[in-house]
């Protein structure tokens, strides 16, 4: 008897680790959490987890629960294919969500294309990111479709011409300033003057002088939050004022821009699909959840990862196995309604409608709705 029981509890022994996994699906997510980029990351970061929490509690999955494991890249490309690479080897993810942002992506995408890992980019917004590969998806909307409906309205307050400057040697930033030069030129806008930096630059004054001499009626910024901040920090030194209109892409979204750059933000316009009163299924309940937990206003990539994260376990559902080919097919059909709106991908994997996209301005260090 005793041979018996002592077998039955090593057989217990050797299952208990078996049916735990059994109980848990594993997926990864790659984010900038430490650098000069980490509000993006920590943001995203905050999201997901939020969402998790609710994922969880609820058991959508049939009494399994997604185990999230989150990687920093800190915003370094070599670090996110690590990143990527630990998560499928180490951890056996079924599914990835990011890297945070578009150079990083266009690093990791091939690596988990190859491997056949969904990976779902909240943040990257740069052209050709879905040509990557068929499991390569994104919730952001391209600066393709935002940037143009930015510049409308910017036109619609008297802008006629336009000067660009941009960051050369960053991938989200050197196509957010091909969609502008392309919109602004579309739109009919002169451009009178285009200048360059490097990401890690933060003295932009002789690129600034240059523009200043050209009077635009409007500068288009495409560049990270860092610089963005340091940009307008200097065009204002400069004597730039209230009737020269700053335009950010999506890089200046994030709310540490009027943390860093404080008075000079005021007047920036931006496009985002979300903002923090916009009126959709949950938008409310989810400001709410994300203040208690994190005792602040959620922003756009918060937003923007929570219904990722609610898409993904959807998917996972849906797929009804820990299975990556199947989970990939089963995030093709998503048809999904969460903070940002109505969600849906196109054939190509992109966000299929741009409905909602709304121009924000900076004031007093907070976004509001530029009316």
């Amino acid at each position: 008897m005793k041979r018996r029981a002592l077998g039955l509890m090593a057989a217990a022994l050797i299952a208990a680790p078996a049916l735990a996994q059994a109980q848990t699906v594993p997926v990864g997510a790659i984010e900038i959490l430490s650098g000069p980029n980490a509000a993006y990351g920590v943001a995203i970061k905050a999201g997901l987890e939020l969402a998790l929490d609710e994922i969880n509690v609820k058991g959508i999955l049939g009494g399994k629960k997604i185990e999230l494991t989150v990687e920093d890249s800190a915003g370094n490309p070599d670090q996110a294919v690590n990143a990527a690479r630990k998560l499928i080897g180490r951890d056996k993810v079924v599914a990835i969500i990011g890297p945070t942002i578009s150079g990083e992506m266009f690093r990791v995408g091939p690596v988990t294309n190859e491997r056949k890992v969904p990976t779902l980019g909240t943040s990257t917004t740069a052209n050709g990111i879905t040509d990557i590969g068929p499991y390569i998806f994104r919730t952001s909307l391209p600066e393709s479709d935002v940037i143009p409906v930015t510049l409308k309205t910017a036109q619609a307050r008297g802008v006629k011409t336009i000067a660009l400057i941009y960051a050369n040697d960053d991938a989200f930033s050197k196509s957010g300033f091909d969609v502008m030069k392309a919109a602004s030129e579309k739109a009919g806008l002169n451009i009178v003057g285009i200048e360059t930096f490097s990401q890690k630059d933060n003295d932009f004054s002789a690129q600034l002088t240059k523009i200043k001499s050209l009077k635009p009626d409007a500068v288009g910024v495409s560049a990270l939050v860092e610089p963005v901040s340091g940009v307008l920090l200097q065009a204002r030194q400069l004597g730039f004022g209230k009737e020269t209109i700053f335009i950010g892409g999506n890089g200046a979204n994030s709310p540490k821009l009027g943390t860093i750059a404080g008075a000079a933000a005021n007047g920036l316009i931006v496009g985002s699909p979300w903002f923090i009163g916009k009126e959709t299924d949950g938008n409310p309940a989810f400001v709410a959840a994300f203040k208690a937990k994190y005792n602040k206003d959620p922003d756009q990539f918060a937003a923007q990862a929570y219904d990722a994260m609610k898409i993904m376990a959807i998917a996972i559902d849906k797929a009804g196995a820990a299975d990556s080919e199947k989970i990939t097919a089963s995030l093709a059909k998503t048809d999904f309604k969460g903070v940002m709106g109505p969600f849906k991908f196109t054939d190509h994997r992109d966000p299929a409608s741009t409905e909602g996209v709304v121009v924000l301005t900076m004031q007093d260090g907070k976004f509001v709705i530029l009316k």
